[in-house]
């Protein structure tokens, strides 16, 4: 089956055994929790890390209409934008002043390059992080659906758990930052 908002949900529908849904807009109890849950919990824990799978650099439009205080340009954030991560020139994509105001970077530089986490489609989704997300949705779904707490309670350890794997094993998929410019590296020599 491909991965899809439906998919996750049936799955985590089932964790807890309620009965699966064909459409998260059939009308039924589980098809409405989901159809309510399912946005919200995908967002946090995709902002929660920095996946790999949910990481991207994009150079920034500049916005024609200047900040009102404190920065001289302003900058339109990419579509599917959940969090920032840093704010560079071209050839670095960190190290800049930067803050963020509803959808708008505002800084002083007249270029950005904004690393950044977004909203990927449900296929792009590894397994590990799907697995987790669909525990997650199962305690989401738990109490609304079942009223046993407990069960959500075990569930959202489960969840915990397999989140703990999933963060480390993309955690392993890129070199390690070195340390730079830290004072006592440099006395050193």
């Amino acid at each position: 089956m491909a991965l899809s908002a439906l998919a996750l949900c049936t799955r985590a529908l089932l964790k807890i055994g309620t009965q699966p849904i064909a459409s998260l807009d059939e009308g039924t109890a589980e098809a409405e929790v989901a159809a309510n849950l399912y946005a919200g919990t995908r967002d946090a824990l995709l902002a929660a890390h920095p996946w790999s799978f949910a990481t991207g650099q994009a150079c920034l439009p500049r916005l024609a209409a200047t900040p009102v205080a404190d920065y001289r340009h302003a900058f339109q954030l990419p579509a599917g934008f959940l969090r920032a991560l840093s704010a560079g020139m071209p050839q670095s994509g960190r190290g800049l002043d930067y803050r963020l105001f509803e959808d708008r970077l505002h800084c002083n530089a007249p270029q950005v390059v904004l690393s950044y986490i977004f909203r990927p489609d449900e296929s792009a989704f590894p397994a590990l992080f799907a697995a987790a997300l669909a525990t997650r949705l199962a305690a989401e779904f738990c109490i609304p659906l079942t009223e046993n707490t407990g069960r959500a309670q075990a569930l959202l350890a489960q969840a915990e758990a397999e989140l703990r794997t999933a963060r480390r094993a993309d955690s392993q998929q890129a070199t390690p930052r070195a340390i730079e410019d830290f004072p006592l590296v440099a006395v050193r020599g």
